[in-house]
């Protein structure tokens, strides 16, 4: 049953091209359907989430982060009434902009844009690539997702100015985005912010002593699985504690969001796009522990000299590529080369190396730079 606020699919906006109704899924189910069957989705899976496979191959990537981001984001829809369809055709897309070399890479290729007056936003990418790359259709170029979809791409993780970003007036960046949209970003953050632990001790770059120290949430619970489970070993203690700091996180998501649409007096979709803030979020004291918990992953983790070669890799192959080839585009595949007639140069490299994976762009490196 959904919520009076929640998305209703037979009241979408539609698509960009008209198509009729499916016998036996309804649209947002399709758009989801849709994500999934494209290229840039399957690509995931060899883009870095944070650990590249010289640590191990049982780290997190952008593939299995996005199953774990949706999953969330499923759950918290369930309980708060919103349209299960939308929040996973969202959450399967929101990371579809990314680059390859996680953070690192999308750092390095906002560097080089903004040297050519351009710059790099992965969720204004993820909509080229619905809106334009992807070609499975006949009919219409893209995915031709409805507006919903398209619109929680990009709105789902921040607010654009209309007055800066007129190219997307057509998604109503005056008025907050569904709550469906909203909570993505946060369940991306719960994501990350658990999983990242449990990596980060798998990697050796964590010790227990240090998140039990800096995120002091998860050493309360970590210090209950020790009194409830004594004779287990330390990783099935560390796994107890973070699963329990995940239900923490969860649970509080949805109990505050509900507490925030009642105080807030939300009947309908109209009054949430008319709120004054955002609706879906953490108390206080949970809001506390989240950015304890994200401050100790940036600080230990994140920036920890032990993932500088990679850093150091997407700066040096992104930074050279997209050097070479706004110098000499005749080396860009036939296809790039003839968007470049219709689009600035340094986008259409931009969108050429967003586009490739951790192994791909090793390939392209050592083909077109390697000594």
């Amino acid at each position: 049953m959904l919520a009076d606020y929640a998305v209703r699919v037979e009241e979408s906006r539609g698509r960009r091209f008209p198509e009729p109704l499916h016998p036996y899924r309804n649209d947002f189910q399709r758009d989801r359907d849709r994500v999934i069957h494209s290229r840039a989705f399957r690509r995931l899976e060899d883009k870095t989430q944070v650990f590249t496979r010289r640590f191990s191959d049982h780290f997190r990537n952008r593939l299995t982060h996005t199953i774990e981001v949706s999953q969330i984001a499923r759950t918290v829809a369930a309980q708060l009434g919103l349209n299960v369809d939308l929040v996973e055709a969202l959450a399967l897309a929101h990371d579809v902009g990314h680059p390859p070399f996680g953070h690192a890479g999308e750092k390095a290729l906002d560097a080089a844009m903004r040297v050519h007056g351009f710059f790099f936003d992965h969720n204004l990418h993820a909509l080229r690539i619905v809106e334009d790359f992807e070609q499975r259709y006949a009919a219409f170029r893209g995915l031709n997702l409805t507006f919903e979809v398209r619109e929680g791409i990009v709105k789902h993780s921040r607010d654009y100015p209309a007055s800066q970003f007129p190219e997307l007036a057509e998604y109503l960046l005056d008025r907050r985005p569904p709550l469906e949209a909203q909570l993505i970003d946060l369940a991306d953050e719960i994501a990350y912010n658990t999983a990242d632990l449990d990596d980060g001790y798998e990697a050796h770059l964590l010790s227990l002593d240090e998140i039990r120290q800096g995120v002091p949430v998860f050493g309360r619970f970590y210090h209950e699985a020790e009194q409830t489970y004594p004779d287990a070993i330390e990783k099935l203690k560390l796994n107890e504690a973070i699963k329990r700091v995940l239900d923490l996180l969860v649970g509080d998501l949805i109990q505050n969001t509900q507490a925030q649409i009642i105080a807030a007096g939300i009947k309908r979709l109209e009054d949430v796009r008319s709120c004054p803030q955002r609706l879906v979020a953490f108390s206080p004291t949970v809001e506390q522990a989240r950015r304890e918990a994200k401050d100790f992953l940036y600080s230990r983790l994140y920036y920890s000299a032990a993932l500088d070669p990679e850093k150091n890799d997407a700066e040096r192959i992104i930074g050279e590529l997209f050097t070479l080839w706004t110098k000499q585009p005749d080396q860009l595949p036939y296809s790039y080369r003839e968007k470049a007639r219709q689009e600035p140069l340094p986008r259409v490299v931009c969108d050429y190396i967003a586009g490739m994976t951790d192994t791909y762009i090793y390939e392209q490196y050592e083909k077109c730079c390697g000594k």
